[in-house]
């Protein structure tokens, strides 16, 4: 006899609960009990910091600098943390051996100095806008003034990234026991731009006055005498320094930007920090791509009036037959080299070797 077939109804079934409606929430730990800190290196994803205290010790304080080994915080997503960065830590900032604190903030920065790196024009990478430092006071151009020569071509593209950063320049002329520095400053000769000539015998002092209470950014071509510069200005850094080749070409010594900070000047008085220079590696060139052509003019202060008698969106390249640029030359009131220099970055702004 067939099995009489069975009948179902609502006992039997099973509804199986939803998920929970609740939105997920996008609340994050305010991290209140952060500790301030600076960044002075980068490596390999993990960042050197100071705490505040240290960053602010000034004269008559300890000589050392405790240093805290931190990760970079995974909220912080795709933000990048760069030398000179100000940051709030978490985690362990006792600076012990073994310990890592967690990078969960970086602080607005109030100046960033880029370069755009041109090691290849051919490949994205080779047109890669660089952070170089972070809140930076003053960029240090340092220029030796023989073996090698001076480039004036290279100086001038330091010189719009500064101004496009809002960052106060500061040339150096090294190696002035080799050569007197009247052909540069003569070429600057309408700038108002402040200079300081080193060599083995000049003293340091208005170096050092210059540098005090900032944070400063120093480049330059490798050969050029950096290295040697920051290891009389801070004896406990150990920068390695190269020789310059046959050809004029100075070995990179530097491989990797590090904020080094400067020892207390003595009867300095009561000072806020006795101030702190980044060393960047030696670099070929100051790559510009980043910069519009309206901000590059403003590296050349000495052909701005010049401008004035311009057709509307004049592009001051040679091609503009009323551009009043070649006037302005010929009248005297800049060096025709500047005007020169000039027209060369606005034809090529992607940072070739000058």
């Amino acid at each position: 006899m067939a099995g009489k077939r069975r009948e179902y109804d609502e006992d039997d079934v099973r509804v199986r609960p939803g998920r929970s409606s609740r939105p997920r929430t996008r609340t994050r730990p305010q991290h209140a009990d952060a500790v301030d800190g600076f960044v002075i290196a980068v490596d390999r994803g993990r960042y050197t910091c100071v705490t505040e205290d240290d960053l602010t010790v000034g004269a008559g304080a300890k000589g050392g600098v405790g240093t805290v080994t931190a990760m970079r915080a995974r909220e912080l997503g795709r933000k990048s943390v760069v030398v000179g960065d100000r940051v709030a830590l978490v985690g362990d900032t006792s600076g012990a051996d073994g310990a890592l604190a967690r990078i969960v903030r970086i602080a607005e920065r109030t100046s960033v100095l880029r370069r755009t790196a041109d090691d290849d024009e051919t490949t994205a990478e080779g047109r890669l806008e660089r952070v170089v430092v972070a809140n930076a006071d003053q960029l240090v151009i340092v220029s030796s003034l023989a073996d090698p020569p001076p480039r004036t071509g290279f100086i001038d593209r330091c010189l719009v990234a500064a101004y496009d950063a809002d960052i106060e320049p500061l040339l150096c002329l090294t190696k002035a026991d080799l050569a007197a520095p009247d052909a540069v400053l003569g070429y600057y000769t309408e700038l108002d731009l402040r200079h300081v000539l080193v060599g083995p015998s000049v003293d340091l002092g208005e170096v050092r006055q210059l540098l005090s209470e900032r944070i400063s950014v120093m480049v330059g071509h490798s050969g050029v005498g950096k290295s040697t510069l920051v290891n009389r200005l801070v004896p406990a850094a150990a920068r390695a320094v190269g020789t310059v080749s046959a050809i004029g070409r100075g070995r990179h010594t530097s491989t990797s930007a590090v904020a080094l900070r400067l020892p207390p000047v003595r009867g300095g008085g009561k000072r806020t920090h006795p101030g702190w220079i980044v060393d960047t590696p030696g670099i070929r060139s100051f790559g510009l791509a980043h910069v519009s052509a309206e901000s590059l003019l403003h590296g050349f202060p000495d052909l701005v009036e010049g401008t004035v008698e311009c057709p509307p969106n004049c592009e001051h390249t040679p091609d503009e037959t009323e551009c009043a640029l070649d006037a302005w030359v010929a009248a005297g009131n800049a060096d025709p080299r500047r005007l020169a220099s000039y027209r060369r970055l606005l034809a090529s702004r992607a940072g070739e070797i000058e």
